[in-house]
């Protein structure tokens, strides 16, 4: 765009003579007169310098936050610390906890209110942690022995039958198709398919093919297990040659016919010798062992 150098020169009053009578014949100059005599009688502000410096001192200053990079990182490690204790403490509470005793192991543990469980070999106990103090309730798979603080009802279910307590102490036993609880203190209710039954302090009931057992009242304090001694009322030899495998974490290889004699009293089970030799007598067997953990059970008669 080409400057228009003649208009600056006239607007400055710069124009000689004949510069200004050329350009006061341009078609345009009317149009330039009114435009300088109206702008002329424009004024602009006086600037005071003073005042904006003095309004810029004044004026509130605003603090311009800075998170260093180091910051940054700390609270992201921060988020998923949160993140990760929540998570950790959903699933504490509201999965289900399991307790298991191996084979050759016992295990003694609390629930939440302080009842205390001892596992016997080859059982186990799942349970909910999350509102145990109003719904104690577990499922036991095995055998286990329960001392239950006094407190809401209290159940043990296995796959033969139901125990309901309130506050006693108390063994439960369900192994293959036989189910016994044995009451050690107060009362305990007992429900197997469609009987229910009460027992009291000393009482026991079995129940196996779905047919109930009596058993005689025992004086004992707490199952003969707890100090290493296994007994039997009525039981068959797979019965009892299943709770020394357990027991001893072994493996019992039975070579004999089927034998249907029923076995009551107590074996001894600190050594497995000794268990295997009453055993053995009791069913006309001889131990074999085969090594540290396998023993053959062979029939005299087939000797």
């Amino acid at each position: 765009m080409e400057e228009n150098y003649p208009l600056a020169k006239w607007l400055s009053g710069e124009m000689t003579e004949a510069e200004l009578k050329e350009f006061q014949a341009q078609p345009d100059y009317a149009l330039y007169e009114k435009i300088k005599k109206h702008s002329s009688s424009l004024e602009a502000p006086a600037f005071d310098e003073a005042a904006i410096l003095t309004t810029v001192l004044n004026s509130p200053k605003k603090e311009v936050k800075t998170i260093s990079f180091t910051q940054h990182w700390l609270f992201r490690v921060a988020a998923v610390l949160v993140i990760s204790l929540g998570l950790f403490f959903t699933y504490n509470n509201f999965s289900a906890a399991t307790e298991f005793a191996e084979n050759g192991n016992q295990k003694n543990f609390f629930l939440p209110d302080n009842s205390e469980v001892v596992l016997n070999s080859g059982s186990e106990i799942q349970y909910k942690k999350w509102n145990w103090e109003s719904n104690r309730t577990l499922d036991l798979e095995g055998e286990a022995y329960f001392k239950v603080a006094k407190g809401k009802k209290f159940e043990v279910n296995t796959a033969l039958g139901k125990v309901t307590v309130l506050g006693t102490q108390f063994n439960v036993k369900q192994r293959d198709n036989r189910f016994d609880v044995t009451c050690y203190e107060g009362r305990v209710k007992v429900n197997y398919n469609q009987t229910e039954i009460v027992i009291t302090k000393g009482m026991s009931v079995s129940f196996e093919d779905g047919k109930m057992i009596t058993l005689p009242e025992s004086t004992a304090q707490n199952p003969e297990w707890l100090s290493h001694e296994l007994a039997f009322y009525q039981e068959d030899l797979k019965a009892i040659v299943g709770e020394i495998e357990r027991h001893f974490n072994v493996t019992l290889e039975l070579k004999a016919a089927n034998n249907n004699q029923l076995f009551t009293g107590i074996i001894p089970a600190k050594d497995i010798n000794i268990s295997l030799e009453i055993l053995a007598t009791t069913y006309h067997l001889k131990p074999i062992k085969v090594d540290s953990n396998k023993y053959i059970l062979e029939s005299l008669d087939a000797l």
